[in-house]
């Protein structure tokens, strides 16, 4: 079990980080998109909402303060999600289908960054772990 939950904090802290790095990259093109929909400030929404996903990545990758990772994905994805990918407002049924996708997987990686709220802490190889293991070796020294 500790296996299967070890790969995944991996794959879903890359995939975090990935999207985080990249979304800076392309911060024009972004900003265009995000100043398309209507959202105010796009470029320090854009800069904000990657950074957060930076944040959460590293959290969940590292193990390291997982609750502040939770925390930054919950932020990004509720108006992302909500506002970004509103397929309910799309006309065109190619684009009403893409962002329905968009939005149902974001509603889905916001449930699995919340389950990471049951999970007992600190998180087996996790930067906390390893640091709380070294203080109690270093006081029984």
């Amino acid at each position: 079990m500790q296996t299967g939950f070890i790969i995944g904090r991996i794959i879903l802290g890359v995939y975090y980080l990935y999207n985080g790095i990249m979304g800076l990259m392309r911060l024009h093109m972004l900003t265009g998109y995000a100043a398309s929909r209507g959202v105010p400030a796009p470029e320090l929404g854009v800069i904000v909402a990657h950074l957060l996903l930076i944040v959460a990545g590293f959290c969940f990758l590292t193990g390291w303060k997982p609750v502040w990772g939770v925390i930054a994905a919950v932020i990004f994805f509720v108006p992302v999600t909500f506002f970004m990918h509103a397929f309910w407002t799309e006309t065109d049924p190619q684009m009403q289908m893409q962002q329905m996708i968009h939005f149902t997987k974001n509603l889905a990686l916001m449930g699995s960054a919340l389950m990471f709220l049951a999970i007992p802490q600190p998180w087996r190889f996790s930067l906390r772990a390893g640091v709380a293991a070294g203080l109690r070796r270093r006081a029984t020294a």
